[in-house]
């Protein structure tokens, strides 16, 4: 019998970012974001909960070391965009509009080489209390 299980790992981080198209009129992009257009930007408290879903290991019992787990999170997500601002002092959003969607993506990305291809990995993304998005849906 297999008994797949779910491994998660939370962690926090602090940015600002402004949505906006360059393209667009200052209008339509206030119309369109709203505040989140605001062009001296604004600020989220992030929380990342990665989730890897896999077979623990026969010896160990581990589906993922959280260490591990914890160790990539921290390497390749908290040390590249906590307190920076996204669309200012980061490559993966200088031509990206950083919304809650594409920073999920951006972050699945980064963190995917890392985790076994064995195992399934998910992102959720907290942009505030009541808003998050989930990667891949």
């Amino acid at each position: 019998m297999e008994h797949k299980v779910a491994v998660f790992r939370k962690e926090h981080f602090n940015a600002a970012h402004r949505l906006f198209c360059a393209d667009w009129s200052d209008q339509k992009n206030m119309t369109v974001f709203g505040p989140c257009a605001n062009p001296n930007y604004h600020g989220h408290n992030y929380e990342l909960v990665v989730q890897v879903n896999g077979m623990p290991d026969a010896q160990t019992g581990f589906v993922i070391n959280t260490k591990d787990l914890s160790n990539i999170v921290q390497e390749e997500i908290i040390s590249r965009f906590d307190h920076k601002n996204l669309n200012l002092d980061t490559t993966e959003f200088k031509n990206l509009n950083p919304t809650a969607e594409n920073i999920a993506i951006v972050i699945y990305n980064l963190i995917r080489p890392r985790i076994n291809k064995e195992l399934d990995l998910k992102i959720r993304l907290y942009e505030t209390e009541r808003n998050f998005v989930d990667y891949p849906a």
